[in-house]
C-alpha cells in the first residue's frame, strides 16, 4: 500500500489562512498587528530570494513588514546598533537577521543581540533554554522543527509512546526537534534516540523507529530497507543533484532529491513528505506564527 502523502504546501495553506483570521481580529480588538523587521546584508542571492518569501508572505497577512537592507561592508557595531534600535521600537514584534553574514561579523554576536522575546527565528540561547525546559516556558520554537512536529500531528499520527529516530544532530534542525518530540505535551510524548555520522549500525536504529526524521543532508542516505512497515517518514533534506529543463519555463532548475529514497520508501511507510513540497514550504509559515504569538505575548493574550 503507498503512503499517504504529507504535503507541507497544504498545511501551509491551512496554517496561514489561521494567522490571518487571528490577525484580523487582533487589529480590529486591539488597533494593531504583528510587526517583523528582516535585515538583509549584502546581496547573496539565496538570501535575497529567502528574504523575499518571507515578506510576501508576511504582508499577505497584514503583518507591518520592515525591509531593512544594508550593504555588505556595514560594520559589526553598525549592524548591532541597527538591531538594538528595532529591540526598542514597540511595534516591531519579530526581528530576523537573514544568514549567512559578512565574514567580517561574528554571527553569534549578532544573534545574541536579538530581544529574546522578539527572536522569532528561535535561535537566541535564553529561547533554547526555554525549549529545553519545555512546556509554558516556551516561547517561540525553531521555525523547521516547529513545522515538522506541525506535520506530524496534522497528519493524525500517534506521537504519545511512539518510537521516534532522529537522523541527524544539528542546531537548527536534529536537537530542538528531539527535545520537542521528548517533552510531555500533544504532538510529543515520544521516546527519541538521535543517531549521527558516528552512530554504529545507522539502519538498525532506523528499522525500530514509529517516526523517522532524517535531517543528514545527503541525498538517498536511508534506504527502503531501513524503513519499519507503517511508519512515519519525515524528510527534511533538500540537496541539489544536478539540473533540468523545466517544461513550464523552459529554463535550468535544480533537480532536488531529499535524505530518504521516496519511491521505494513510499511503498512501505505509511506516512512521508515528499521533496520539494513537504516540509520546506512549513519553515517561513512557523516563522510567521511565532511573530504572531510575539504580539499575543505582548498583549497578554498567550
Amino acid at each position: 500500500m503507498t503512503a499517504k502523502l504529507i504535503k507541507g504546501t497544504e498545511i501551509r495553506e491551512q496554517i496561514l489562512a489561521e494567522i490571518k483570521e487571528e490577525v484580523d481580529k487582533i487589529k480590529a480588538e486591539h488597533g494593531v498587528v504583528p510587526g517583523l523587521v528582516t535585515i538583509l546584508v549584502g546581496e547573496n542571492p539565496a538570501s535575497v530570494s529567502y528574504v523575499t518569501a518571507k515578506i510576501r508572505t508576511a504582508k499577505s497577512l497584514g503583518f507591518k513588514e520592515v525591509q531593512d537592507n544594508q550593504p555588505e561592508d556595514i560594520t559589526e557595531e553598525q549592524l548591532l546598533a541597527l538591531i538594538d534600535k528595532y529591540n526598542k521600537d514597540d511595534s516591531i514584534h519579530g526581528i530576523l537577521v537573514q544568514l549567512p553574514l559578512p565574514k567580517h561579523i561574528d554571527e553569534k554576536k549578532v544573534l545574541n543581540a536579538i530581544d529574546p522575546d522578539k527572536d522569532v527565528d528561535g535561535f537566541h540561547p535564553v529561547n533554547v533554554g526555554r525549549l529545553m525546559i519545555g512546556g509554558s516556558e516556551v516561547k517561540f520554537p525553531p521555525c523547521t522543527p516547529a513545522g515538522i512536529q506541525e506535520m506530524i500531528v496534522r497528519a493524525g499520527v500517534e506521537t504519545e509512546g511512539a518510537e521516534v529516530v532522529v537522523v541527524g544532530r544539528s542546531n537548527i534542525v536534529g536537537k530542538p526537534i528531539a527535545v520537542m518530540m521528548m517533552q510531555k505535551g500533544p504532538g510529543a510524548n515520544a521516546t527519541v534516540t538521535v543517531v549521527h555520522t558516528r552512530t554504529k549500525d545507522l539502519a538498525a536504529h532506523c528499522k525500530r523507529a514509529d517516526i523517522l526524521i532524517v535531517a543528514a543532508g545527503v541525498p538517498g542516505l536511508v534506504k527502503p530497507e531501513w524503513i519499519k512497515p507503517g511508519a512515519c517518514v519525515i524528510d527534511v533534506g533538500v540537496n541539489r543533484v544536478g539540473e533540468k529543463i523545466s517544461e513550464k519555463t523552459g529554463k535550468k532548475v535544480a533537480i532536488l532529491k531529499g535524505d530518504v529514497d521516496f519511491d521505494a520508501a513510499k511503498e512501505i511507510a505509511g506516512w512521508i513528505t515528499p521533496v520539494p513540497g513537504g516540509v520546506g514550504p512549513m519553515t517561513i509559515t512557523m516563522l510567521m506564527r511565532n511573530t504572531l504569538n510575539s504580539l499575543k505575548f505582548r498583549l497578554g493574550l498567550m
